[in-house]
C-alpha cells in the first residue's frame, strides 16, 4: 500500500528561524529580491533535510527484481539465490535494535510558488466562486490549480515490517517448487511502498526572511523596516488565504498583532529587540505546527 500523506512538518531545521536564513538580505534589498532569498533558502533547506537513502534497500530491491524475472524463466535455481541476497542486504539493519520501520528509496522536492499578494489570492477565489456558481467547473479547476505555494519533500520507502517477511515467503514456495505463488509474492513486495510527503507553505518562509530583513535595517532605516514587516504581513496573509492552518496555540491573527507592535515600536523610541525576538518566536512556532488541510489518499502502486 502507497499512502500519500500531507502531515505536519516535523524537520525542524528545515523550518527553523533561529538565527534567521542562511543567506541574509542586504540592506538595501527590496522585498522582491528577500522574497527571492527567502525561495532559495527554504529550498536549500529542503535539499539538506532529505532523508538518507539506504542502499541496502535500494540494492535488495534490484535483487529481488531479479528474482522476480528468473521465475518468469522457471528459473528456481536463481531466483533462489537472488532472493537470498536479496535478504542478506538487509540482515545488517534488521540485526540492528532500532531498526527503522521505513527504509528510505527515493527522495524528490517538487516547488510551487505563487506568485502575487493577499488581493490576488482573494480576486482568484472570487472568480472560481463565479464560475461555479454559473456552473464552469472546468474554468473554476484551472484557476484554483494555481493556488498553492509550497515545496513537498516526498520520501518513498519501503515498510522493513512487511518486505522482508515477503522475501523469506517467496523463498518457501521456491523450495517447494510452487513458482507462481513464490512469484505472486514477489510481485506485491515489489509494489508496496510507503510515501510521505511533507508540505513547506513557502509564504511562511517569506514572512520569516522579512522579519529578519527587518530587525537588521530597523536602527537606521526605518522606512525600510516597515516595508519589510508591511510584506511579512501579508505573506502571512497569502499563507492564510491559501489554506495553510496550523495546530499551534498561536494564530495568524495573533503573528499580525505582533508585527503591529512592531511596527509601532519603530515608529516610536525603535527599541524593539524584546518584540522582534517575541516575533520570531511565536511564528517559529506557528510553522513547526502547520499541517496541510487536505485528507489523507490511499492508494497502490501498480
Amino acid at each position: 500500500m502507497k499512502r500519500l500523506i500531507l502531515s505536519t512538518i516535523t524537520a525542524s531545521l528545515l523550518l527553523g528561524t533561529t538565527g534567521f536564513s542562511k543567506e541574509q538580505a542586504n540592506k538595501d534589498a527590496t522585498v522582491k529580491q528577500v522574497h527571492q532569498i527567502a525561495i532559495n533558502n527554504a529550498t536549500e533547506d529542503a535539499k539538506h533535510t532529505q532523508e538518507k537513502l539506504v542502499s541496502e534497500a535500494i540494492e535488495s530491491l534490484k535483487y529481488a527484481q531479479d528474482a522476480y524475472l528468473a521465475l518468469n524463466k522457471k528459473d528456481a535455481k536463481t531466483a533462489t539465490e537472488d532472493i537470498e541476497k536479496a535478504i542478506g542486504k538487509l540482515e545488517v539493519i534488521l540485526a540492528s535494535k532500532d531498526a527503522p520501520k521505513l527504509l528510505p528509496i527515493n527522495n524528490m522536492i517538487k516547488v510551487q510558488e505563487f506568485i502575487g499578494t493577499s488581493k490576488d489570492v482573494e480576486i482568484a477565489v472570487d472568480h472560481v466562486k463565479d464560475l461555479l456558481n454559473e456552473g464552469k467547473v472546468q474554468q473554476a479547476r484551472a484557476l484554483i490549480l494555481p493556488l498553492v505555494s509550497q515545496i513537498e519533500i516526498t520520501v518513498t520507502s519501503l515498510p522493513l515490517v512487511s518486505y522482508p517477511d515477503a522475501l523469506k515467503l517467496a523463498a518457501k514456495y521456491v523450495h517447494d517448487e510452487k513458482l507462481d505463488k513464490a512469484k505472486e509474492v514477489l510481485q506485491i513486495a515489489l509494489s508496496t511502498f510507503t510515501e510521505v510527503t511533507e508540505i513547506v507553505p513557502i509564504p511562511l518562509f517569506e514572512s520569516a526572511d522579512l522579519i529578519a530583513a527587518a530587525s537588521r535595517v530597523a536602527k537606521e532605516d526605518k522606512e525600510q523596516a516597515l516595508k519589510y514587516l508591511n510584506a511579512a504581513s501579508d505573506a502571512l496573509d497569502v499563507a492564510e488565504k491559501l489554506g495553510y492552518v496550523s495546530k499551534s496555540t498561536i494564530s495568524y491573527k495573533v503573528l499580525h498583532e505582533e508585527i503591529e507592535k512592531v511596527q509601532k515600536e519603530i515608529k516610536g523610541k525603535n527599541k524593539a529587540e524584546k518584540l522582534f525576538a517575541s516575533l520570531v518566536d511565536k511564528l517559529k512556532d506557528f510553522k513547526d505546527k502547520v499541517f496541510s488541510a487536505e485528507t489523507d489518499k490511499s492508494t497502490e502502486k501498480k
